[in-house]
C-alpha cells in the first residue's frame, strides 16, 4: 500500500485532477488496499490566501480581500461542476460555500482588529488544502473509486508554533490510526489535505510552505506504507536546476542523505522535512511526474546508488547574504561563537554555511528581514560587514566521503570563479561554495559539464 501526495500543479484544474484519478486507479489495480492520497491546494491558491490575509489586516483592504475570496469561490465551484455530476454536486457545493463564507467572516473580523495573528494566518492559509481535498475525494467517488474525505486537522497533530508547526509523532500516529486506517480497512481511498494540522486542543496549524510533502511522509510513516510517492510536474530529481542548465539529467536513484542535502540547498522538487519520517521508518520515497505517469521517476532509499557517478547532483540558492563578524578583542576568547549564534537565534534567523578563523566568523543567511537588527546586535562586540546578492552552489554525492579527489575536482573546475567561502560539512556528502549571484550560472554550467556531460 502506498501514499500518493499530489502537488498544486497536479490538482490545478479539472484536467489535472482527471490525470490524478487515473494514477490512483492504476495504484488501486496493483494493490487493492489504498492508496492514501494527500493533496496540496490548487496551484496559486495559497499565495492568493496569503494576499487575502495581508489585505484583511489593513484598514482599507476588506473589499479587496472579499473580491479575491469570490475569485476562489468561482474557481473551486467551476472545478467541482466539471468533475461531479449534478446529482452529487449539491453537497460539495454546500461545503465549498460554507468554507469560503467562514473565510469572509474572518476577513470582516480582521477589518476591526487590523492585525493578523499567526493563529489567524494558519486558519486562512489552510483553506486551500481543505477545499482541494474535498473536491478530489468527490471526483474519485464520481469516477467509481470509493473515497473518503479525511479532515487533516483530525489526522495531523502538531505543537502550537503557528505558521511552522512541528508534528507530535505519537499523537499523530494515534490520530492517523483513528482516521485514515479505518478508511483503508473499508477499501476506500482516504483523501486529506497536506500542509494542514491542528494542535491537541483543536486549533488549526500549518507546517510551513512546502509542508504538503511533509504531510505525505507523515501519513506514510504513520500507516506503515511500503512507499511514499510525490507526484509533481517534473520527471524526478535532476542533476541541476533546469532554469540554469538547459538539459539536466534525471537522477534515477539517490540516498536519503543525498536527497536531504539537495533539498536543503535549494532543489525545489522535494521539501527537506519530507525525508525525516521516511528515514525513521526506512520507507522509500519516489518522485514522479503526473504529466508523464509512465516514467520511472527518482527513487530515494536508505542506501546510496552504485551507478558510479562521482556526484549525484547540484543545488543552489540565490539571494543569499554573507555576514562577516570580526573581533580582534575576542581572539581565543571563550564564548565568542556562543555570543554570535545567540544573536541569530534571538532573531529566529537560520544560518546555512559557516566558516571560521581565530578572529572572524562568516555565515550565510537567506532571510533578509532581521539583518539590520542582527547587524546592530553583533556590532556591540564585533565589527560586522554584510555582502548581498550572493549565492550558494552545492555539489552533493555520497562518494565525496571516501574520495577526496572529487572535492578537489569541484574546486579546481571553479578556479576562474571568485569564491567567497568554501565549506564541507562533517558528513562530507557535500561541498558548498559561496559566490556572487552573477557568477552562479557560469559556475553551475562548468560543474555540470565536468561531472554530468
Amino acid at each position: 500500500m502506498v501514499v500518493q501526495k499530489f502537488g498544486g500543479t497536479s490538482v490545478a484544474d479539472p484536467a489535472a485532477i482527471g490525470r490524478l484519478i487515473e494514477i490512483v486507479r492504476a495504484a488501486r489495480t496493483r494493490d487493492g488496499r489504498g492508496p492514501a492520497v494527500v493533496v496540496s491546494a490548487m496551484s496559486g491558491v495559497t499565495d492568493l490566501l496569503l494576499a487575502i490575509a495581508s489585505a484583511a489586516g489593513s484598514a482599507s483592504g476588506t473589499k479587496d480581500a472579499i473580491s479575491r475570496i469570490e475569485q476562489l469561490r468561482e474557481r473551486h465551484l467551476a472545478t467541482a461542476r466539471d468533475l461531479v455530476a449534478p446529482a452529487d454536486h449539491s453537497a460539495l457545493t454546500v461545503d465549498i460555500n460554507a468554507t469560503l463564507d467562514q473565510l469572509i467572516s474572518v476577513v470582516q473580523a480582521l477589518a476591526v482588529l487590523r492585525e493578523v495573528s499567526p493563529r489567524t494566518l494558519d486558519v486562512i492559509a489552510a483553506i486551500g488544502e481543505l477545499l482541494s481535498s474535498r473536491i478530489v475525494a468527490a471526483a474519485l467517488n464520481e469516477a467509481g473509486i470509493p473515497a473518503e474525505w479525511v479532515d487533516a486537522r483530525r489526522a495531523i497533530v502538531t505543537n502550537g508554533d503557528h505558521t511552522r508547526a512541528a508534528p507530535l509523532t505519537v499523537e499523530t500516529a494515534r490520530a492517523l490510526r483513528a482516521t485514515v486506517v479505518p478508511a483503508l480497512d473499508a477499501k476506500r481511498v482516504p483523501v486529506l489535505g497536506g500542509f494542514v494540522g491542528a494542535t491537541v486542543d483543536g486549533h488549526t496549524t500549518t507546517l510551513g510552505r512546502g509542508g504538503s510533502d511533509y504531510s505525505g511522509a507523515l501519513v506514510g510513516a504513520g500507516i506503515g506504507a511500503r512507499e511514499i510517492q510525490i507526484w509533481t510536474d517534473v520527471d524526478g530529481m535532476l542533476t541541476a536546476d533546469p532554469r540554469v542548465i538547459s538539459h539536466p539529467r534525471l537522477v534515477p536513484r539517490l540516498s536519503f542523505a543525498e536527497a536531504a542535502e539537495l533539498a536543503y540547498f535549494g532543489a525545489k522538487v522535494l521539501h527537506p522535512s519530507t525525508i525525516l519520517p521516511a528515514v525513521e521508518r526506512d520507507i522509500p520515497v519516489r518522485i514522479l511526474n503526473s504529466l508523464r505517469p509512465e516514467g520511472s521517476g527518482t527513487l530515494i532509499t536508505a542506501e546510496p546508488s552504485l551507478d558510479g557517478t562521482p556526484l549525484t547532483g547540484l543545488a543552489s540558492k540565490r539571494h543569499v547574504i554573507v555576514v562577516d563578524i570580526t573581533s580582534t578583542r575576542m581572539l581565543m576568547a571563550y564564548g565568542f561563537l556562543r555570543r554570535v549564534f545567540e544573536v541569530f537565534e534571538r532573531f529566529s534567523t537560520a544560518v546555512d554555511v559557516v566558516t571560521t578563523s581565530e578572529v572572524s566568523v562568516s555565515v550565510t543567511v537567506d532571510d533578509p528581514k532581521a539583518i539590520p537588527a542582527i547587524t546592530e546586535a553583533l556590532s556591540e562586540f564585533a565589527e560586522v560587514a554584510t555582502e548581498r546578492e550572493m549565492a550558494l552552489l552545492c555539489a552533493v554525492g555520497d562518494r565525496l566521503r571516501d574520495e577526496p579527489e572529487i572535492a578537489a575536482r569541484v574546486v579546481g573546475v571553479l578556479e576562474e570563479v571568485p569564491l567567497k567561502m568554501i565549506s564541507q560539512a562533517a558528513s562530507r556528502r557535500n561541498i558548498t561554495v559561496v559566490l556572487r549571484e552573477n557568477d552562479l550560472a557560469h559556475a553551475m554550467q562548468r560543474l555540470h559539464e565536468e561531472f554530468f556531460a
